[in-house]
């Protein structure tokens, strides 16, 4: 089929709303005959009639009713477009967020919980690593890239890093494992379950190195949520922000060992300039500051 055209489209779309010719050759200030060429030149191009008359009205045929159906579509996303552009737009365009892999459930949760439950508003939320994601951002296939590490400072970056919240990192575990009396029997008597995620690994090796303890990992993992997972299933213990196990710690399914790590992990939303940035991305930032 030879490429559509949109001219034709649009004479169509509009006597399809009108139900006449008349009205709307009076309404275009077109002739009739000019609207009937539009429209039997889609119908050529379609290879099917839109239209069928009764009496003095057009019908839509099923070709028509589909064909209106994608006209509405078409026409309908170009007005938007426009509306975006001058900000006049009474809706709100998918918030597209990437996640860093490692990244908290609940911290993410805690994130959208300002926006959540907004009828008018669609969340596209995709993981992966931090280059990918920043790649992504540069070429604003994202609004806001959620990570616990800053941008690289290359030559040319125009990344931001919004610092959201810093929290401190411990081990968290079954009562049973909890009963030792220091840090260094801890690590030297129950399994580990470490996350891959940077800053976190590179505060617990220099923990155990200054400790002079090898502790026995039993599962490295780079996803948040297995941490949590495994550590609820007795593996071993978590080592994570308390915001990971909130609910099991809550419900004193898990406990928090009473000692000082040392480690922080560090939350930052990352966003680059935007000349139309999403309506409620200055509404979410300026939520997890207060």
């Amino acid at each position: 089929m030879d490429q559509l055209n949109y001219h034709h489209l649009r004479y169509f779309r509009e006597v399809a709303h009108d139900g006449t010719l008349t009205r709307t050759a009076e309404r275009l200030n077109l002739s009739q005959s000019a609207l009937s060429t539009q429209i039997r030149s889609l119908e050529g191009r379609l290879g099917l009639p839109l239209f069928e008359r009764k009496g003095r009205q057009l019908v839509l045929t099923e070709v028509g009713r589909i064909a209106l159906d994608h006209a509405d579509r078409i026409f309908g996303t170009g007005q938007e477009l426009l509306q975006t552009l001058n900000r006049s737009a009474d809706h709100t365009p998918p918030l597209r967020i990437g996640a860093l892999s490692t990244l908290s459930r609940n911290f993410q949760l805690q994130f959208l919980r300002p926006v959540l439950g907004q009828s008018d508003l669609d969340i596209v939320l995709k993981s992966g690593s931090n280059n990918r994601l920043l790649t992504a951002l540069s070429a604003l296939a994202f609004d806001v890239v959620l990570s616990t590490e800053t941008p690289p400072s290359a030559a040319g970056s125009d990344f931001i890093a919004h610092r959201l919240a810093e929290q401190t990192v411990s081990l968290h575990g079954t009562p049973a494992r909890m009963g030792h009396a220091t840090l260094r029997d801890l690590l030297a008597n129950e399994p580990v379950i470490v996350p891959t995620e940077s800053s976190i690994r590179t505060g617990f090796n220099s923990l155990t190195a200054r400790l002079d303890v090898k502790p026995h990992i039993v599962a490295d993992v780079d996803d948040m949520a297995m941490v949590r997972l495994l550590a609820r299933e007795g593996a071993g213990l978590a080592l994570a922000p308390s915001v990971v196990l909130a609910d099991e710690i809550a419900n004193g399914t898990l406990r928090t060992a009473p000692f000082d790590l040392g480690i922080v992990e560090n939350f930052y939303a990352v966003t680059t300039p935007r000349t139309f940035p999403h309506p409620m991305l200055a509404t979410l930032l300026a939520d997890q500051s207060t």
